[in-house]
């Protein structure tokens, strides 16, 4: 009997059987669906599965989290059902088949500002710390601000500027570079033609308004004159500039004899670029652009404003799952760029808000359900930090009355925010930091949106929670342990019991040299959320992994090389998992120095990897220990906030 047999034949009947599925595959933790429908999938049920930990769906693929045993419930998955399993990079491209036209272009937008988002983060706070020092007058009966007082302060406020302007002004360089990024084309042809929109050389895009016609300089080539206007934060533009530059350079690739193309390419797809980027969609894109942002704040400065905010804080969190909400990060810069400042930025990081509050309204409604625990605190404190993924998908969309409270209480912030004009400075800063991007003559009424935002939702969800849930969803009572259920930990026991340890083993070392940061940090929500288990990660500083302790190689990622599991003499398992999304790299870049099966010292070296191809791939070095399992430990203390030596010292402490 395979050991996952009553499991996998579950998974296919629930997953809408054969038929249902386009593609599967598997990396080090999760099986990885495109399904044909969906909608078909019974997720409740899924998660119900003793193997399953949880399932999530991202990019058109439906992932269920098995853990360490992944490969073996894949193996036995495909065999039962018939299926052969395709590679990562193949499923991929099968889901996109699975997205409409809409998705495809909300997808290659998101692609194109995921990049870009810690830069505008730090510049939003850049920003709101200089509106907090410089435009908030405390002192002298409100007439004068920190900076006006104190030498250093207007020193500060100055200087952080230097980072402001890098971010919004420049902005077109980042964009134009993360385009070519996505679309596999060379990138310093892409930051180059980048900086030809913003060059000192170029009337600044923010002084055109205010320049008469007959002063704004030109190039004069005799027959024609084209003026030198320069596209600082113009998002439209920019982005028309570098789809321009993408497809001459694939043009000239494509066309060009590979003997010539280092020569030929390069300048017969920067040198048209730049011309089209300044006389044809420079121009157009710089009016879409203006249009855009004069409809939306048109609409919602109108006297019917109030009713189209309502509408947007309604519908956002629903945007936000279908990726559309990307969309609002070029409307919103463009919108600050116009109109130095925006009306959009606030209703969203209030949306952020009331999803957060109804997560936290959850968490009090199953404070005895340790499971579901583990998926609402941290989506908690994420959403109301601006980052609402984990709480839509984890907690508010599979009960679905959470989503709908949080999308009333949203609905209800923004029109009190539109409705007395709240504007943001910049963008970037969501949730509950968002107040520090508020203009200051709208503090009050912001903060009133705010508290709008985190009472309504919750008590929403609170009152219907206590109708709705189950006793077995807010963990007061147990749910049923059928007789298998009942082996397997019978089984796990025994084994546990079997593995004692001779000698006692208390800690677990750094498995590389650099900074311990929590597991909450990580940029990934099945790891930080803790789907897997709990650990710790680090941000390293070298290029070998090594055995934490005296281990026996329970699994290895052959093919791609980028993790694998341990098992301690104490029956812990551990999963080591080098940076995040990087079972997309197939393996470049990364050598494995171990086979399953191997027993390992601490300190022996697993695997090896080059953090410069993980960067160049676009995905964080941050490397994960996870435990999975935690044998015959108890007590067990994370390490955190230290930079550690790999081998030597301790990460994770334990009795």
């Amino acid at each position: 009997m395979a050991k996952y047999e009553n499991d996998v034949k579950q998974l296919l009947k629930l997953i809408g059987g054969k038929k249902n599925i386009q593609a599967v595959s598997h990396c080090m933790t999760r099986m990885r669906f495109v399904l044909v429908d969906p909608k078909k999938a019974d997720e409740k049920a899924i998660e119900e599965i003793p193997a399953v930990k949880g399932t999530f769906t991202q990019a058109g693929q439906y992932q269920v989290i098995i853990g360490n045993d992944v490969s073996v419930f894949y193996n036995e998955f495909t065999s039962y059902a018939g299926i052969e399993g395709v590679s990562k990079e193949a499923a991929k491209a099968a889901a996109k088949t699975n997205q409409n036209v809409v998705q495809k272009m909300m997808g290659a937008l998101g692609e194109i500002f995921a990049p870009l988002i810690p830069a505008l983060i730090c510049g939003g706070l850049i920003l709101g710390f200089r509106n907090i020092i410089g435009e908030i007058n405390f002192f002298e009966n409100g007439t004068k601000s920190l900076a006006d007082m104190y030498q250093f302060w207007e020193g500060t406020y100055n200087f952080l500027w230097l980072i402001g302007e890098a971010v919004f002004h420049l902005l077109p360089v980042g964009i134009v570079w993360s385009i070519t990024k996505k679309m596999g084309t060379t990138q310093i042809l892409g930051i180059i033609l980048g900086l030809t929109l913003v060059s000192s050389q170029l009337l600044n895009g923010f002084s055109v308004a205010d320049t008469p016609t007959a002063d704004i300089p030109v190039w004069d080539f005799g027959f024609t004159k084209v003026e030198m206007i320069g596209y600082q934060g113009q998002v439209i533009a920019a982005m028309m500039a570098g789809f321009v530059l993408v497809y001459l350079e694939k043009f000239f690739k494509k066309h060009c004899p590979e003997v010539i193309s280092m020569i030929v390419v390069p300048f017969c797809s920067l040198v048209p670029a730049v011309i089209i980027a300044h006389t044809v969609v420079g121009p157009i894109g710089w009016t879409i652009g203006n249009a855009i942002a004069d409809v939306v704040y048109g609409g919602l400065m109108s006297s019917f404003g109030w009713l189209f905010a309502g509408l947007f804080g309604l519908l956002y969190a629903p945007i936000v799952m279908t990726g559309l909400h990307h969309m609002t990060n070029a409307i919103d810069t463009q919108l600050v760029n116009t109109y130095d400042g925006t009306i959009l930025w606030p209703m969203i990081a209030l949306s952020n808000i009331a999803q957060g509050s109804s997560v936290l309204a959850m968490s009090i409604l199953q404070k005895k359900n340790e499971r579901a625990q583990q998926v609402n605190v941290p989506a908690c404190i994420s959403c109301y930090l601006g980052v609402t993924e984990p709480a839509l998908f984890g907690v508010n969309l599979k009960y679905g009355f959470p989503l709908i409270c949080g999308m009333i209480g949203s609905a209800i912030a923004a029109m009190i925010s539109v409705g007395c004009g709240v504007q943001a400075l910049s963008i970037g800063v969501g949730g509950l930091p968002g107040i520090i991007s508020i203009k200051p003559e709208f503090y009050l009424i912001f903060l009133l949106a705010m508290a709008e935002a985190i009472v309504v939702p919750f008590v929403l969800t609170f009152f219907v929670g206590k109708k709705k849930l189950s006793k077995e969803d807010r963990g007061l009572a147990a749910k049923g342990t059928t007789a298998a259920t009942e082996t397997v930990l019978k089984e796990e026991t025994a084994a546990s019991v079997d593995k004692a340890p001779e000698e006692s083993l208390t800690e677990i070392k750094a498995i590389l040299s650099g900074k311990v940061i929590p597991i909450e940090e990580v940029d990934d929500d099945v790891f930080s959320q803790k789907v897997m288990g709990d650990g710790v990660a680090i941000e390293p500083t070298d290029t070998t992994v090594v055995a934490p302790a005296d281990a026996e190689v329970s699994i290895v990622m052959a093919e791609t090389g980028h993790a694998c599991g341990l098992t301690l003499d104490n029956g812990m398992e551990i999963l080591i998992h080098v940076g995040i999304d990087t079972v997309d790299m197939g393996g470049d870049g990364f050598k494995l120095l171990v086979a399953q099966g191997d027993h390992v010292s601490c300190g022996a070296p697993l695997i090896q990897f080059e953090p410069e191809k993980i960067k160049a791939a676009g995905h964080p070095t941050t490397t994960m220990l996870i435990l999975t399992g935690e044998g015959t430990a108890r007590n067990i203390q994370m390490r955190t906030g230290q930079t550690a030596e790999a081998g030597k010292t301790a990460v994770i402490s334990f009795e």
